[in-house]
């Protein structure tokens, strides 16, 4: 391996890099490093925690900013969010400090003046996120006449979070080509796009995940339960009892199961912030900081809110239900075990979701343990065994002199037994967490092949069997209303897709939506009762993976409940799609944009 001198960085900044405790580069930076300095687009692809920043940072630095005085900027970052533009700003600051390097942060939640201010002192290097960055472009307020490279940090992230139509608008204002970086934990199609547009002859560098030799354990095992839904909240509180994490963040999907799922576990007697979108800066800046003073047990938080986040003593990441698509859950679990360090990803899911586990070890390559939540009994012993490790450390280090007394008044009443048990049971209840006696009910693989194998055979049901009746979901919970979705699993339909279409289509909240259930060919969503007819109009004509479908109120699981173009063509064989939706797919690479307008397409969004 070279070493960061033999890659063609200047002694300047070796020497900031030994002060830094860097040894020697990273594959990808390895791999990027030169390639940049050479004048190079790059496109690299490489896991979360590899060293991404460095490898287009220090070329950066050397190549454009070494040796001139802040001025106009001429290196522009962007970032898919606050977090994740603040870090990656305190990277370069920290590698260029020494050479006088001036890094502006731009971002949403920070006042414009200062950032003005900021820009009218000078600067070499702008990170900021798309959205703001737009803004001030608009404002007047930041020039890119001078800037000479470009670089776009998990672009995979910030087309998740909707702004493509910023970078197309920022690489507009760009005065021609200029030298383009793209880095993204994953390449889907959307990305090789971008590439296509705003990459000249670039450098693909693709970092491989870290292959565990066999025999060993992997840096970050992965581990699932398969949980009732009504009970995983009292299932987490176990685990968490268990694991003991020095610091956690748990995944929740929406901004309400954030703020419950935090109360519960504080009524459990944990150190637990919320993170969320509903959340202003000063509030986020507080989170950080107690995280990274070791001040929380643990951060529930949503996806959006938790990107760019990396913290140094996060030991366990914990995903409260399947992830929305795969790629989100290689994001989640990447943010622990950097760096050589160990760690810990859970999946907490419902037994309807059992069958994605062997899908997600195919995609992540790697294996997934099951394990049975924990009993009431098991947290019990580890608490027993907490205490009786830290009465040991207690009598190791002596000094208990000014408590005898009170021992020793005790003792002549009682057994000294009794009162040695009875102060064991006094430290046990002083922890402040809640009497755990509920029954978790164990999940059985076994019982859902029972079911499926009680069904009549396949002689009976017709050539093909009958068209498989929906799975009964009960009742909307009260005030939600349950919709009709005429696309399911066949039209490659996740939950994120559905959430997005409702939230984004009908300017609702997240937290309006509630249950979700994909089927082979149609989906259920429950939303609150009052807006059930504003998203069903907002709908209306929205294309899903491609297709128009049928957006209305659910009625209950009647035979007419399809509408007719997914009862056309189907005869006693059993439904199929029309030929020419499998031919579109096909040609298209069975992808397409989450949803789209037919009249016209929605202006940016900031």
């Amino acid at each position: 391996m070279a070493t960061f001198s033999e890659l063609g960085l200047s002694e300047q900044l070796v020497t900031s890099l030994s002060a830094l405790g860097f040894e020697e580069p990273t594959p990808i930076q390895e791999a990027a490093i030169p390639a940049i300095l050479s004048g190079k687009d790059v496109l690299g692809q490489a896991a979360t925690g590899t060293g991404k920043t460095a490898a287009f940072a220090l070329p950066l630095i050397e190549r454009h900013a070494l040796g001139t005085e802040p001025g106009e900027p001429v290196i522009l970052v962007l970032t898919p969010t606050r977090e994740l533009c603040l870090q990656v700003s305190e990277s370069f600051h920290s590698y260029g400090r020494d050479a006088g390097l001036v890094v502006t942060p731009i971002y949403g939640g920070q006042e414009y003046g200062r950032q003005i201010r900021a820009l009218k002192r000078g600067t070499h290097v702008i990170v900021a996120t798309p959205g703001r960055a737009l803004d001030h472009i608009s404002r007047g307020t930041l020039h890119l006449e001078s800037i000479k490279a470009v670089v776009l940090d998990e672009a995979d992230e910030m087309l998740d979070l909707g702004f493509a139509d910023e970078l197309d608008a920022i690489f507009e204002a760009l005065p021609g080509h200029v030298q383009t970086a793209l880095f993204s934990a994953t390449l889907p199609p959307r990305i090789a796009k971008i590439a296509d547009e705003h990459l000249v002859d670039p450098e693909h560098i693709s970092i491989a995940r870290e292959e565990t030799p066999e025999g060993e354990t992997p840096r970050v095992p992965q581990i699932a339960y398969v949980v009732p839904r009504n009970y995983r909240t009292a299932a987490l509180g176990r685990i968490l009892d268990l694991e003991d994490p020095e610091l956690a963040i748990i995944f929740a999907r929406t901004r309400n199961e954030v703020d419950e799922l935090t109360e519960a576990l504080r009524i459990r007697g944990y150190a637990v912030e919320a993170l969320h979108g509903g959340l202003d800066q000063p509030t986020r800046d507080r989170v950080m900081r107690r995280a990274r003073a070791s001040a929380l047990d643990a951060i529930v938080a949503t996806d959006v809110a938790a990107r760019g986040i990396d913290l140094e003593n996060l030991t366990h990441v914990i995903n409260f239900g399947i992830p929305a698509s795969f790629e989100t859950y290689v994001h989640r679990i990447g943010r622990t075990g950097r760096a050589g360090r160990t760690g810990t990803a859970i999946t907490l899911l419902e037994p309807r979701e059992h069958r994605q586990l062997r899908a997600l070890e195919r995609f992540t390559r790697s294996t997934i343990e099951m394990r049975t939540v924990p009993s009431a009994t098991d947290v019990q012993a580890k608490r027993m065994e907490v205490i009786r490790g830290a009465l040991g450390e207690l009598l190791a280090a002596g000094d208990l002199d000014r408590y005898r007394v009170v021992v020793e008044s005790l003792c002549e009443e009682h057994d000294p037994m009794d009162v040695a048990a009875a102060a064991v049971r006094f430290a046990l209840e002083s922890e402040g967490g809640a009497e755990d006696n509920e029954e978790i009910p164990a999940f059985a693989a076994r019982e859902r092949r029972e079911r499926r194998d009680d069904r009549a055979p396949r002689g009976e049901r017709g050539e093909r069997g009958e068209r498989p009746r929906r799975r009964e979901l009960g009742t909307p919970e009260p005030g939600m209303t349950r919709l009709f979705i005429g696309a399911g699993r066949m039209s490659g339909i996740r939950p994120g897709d559905i959430v997005g279409a409702i939230a984004n289509e009908a300017n609702v909240s997240s937290r309006s939506i509630g249950a979700i259930e994909i089927t082979e060919r149609f989906t259920l969503a429950d939303v609150e009762s009052e807006i059930a007819d504003q998203v069903i109009d907002a709908l209306q004509g929205v294309r899903f993976k491609g297709r128009t479908v049928t957006v209305r109120l659910d009625n209950g699981g009647r035979q007419d409940r399809e509408p007719r173009e997914f009862r056309e063509d189907r005869g006693d064989s059993g439904w199929r799609r029309p030929r020419d939706d499998w031919r579109d797919d096909r040609r298209e690479g069975g992808r397409f944009d989450r949803f789209e307008r037919d009249e016209r397409s929605r202006g940016p969004r900031r």
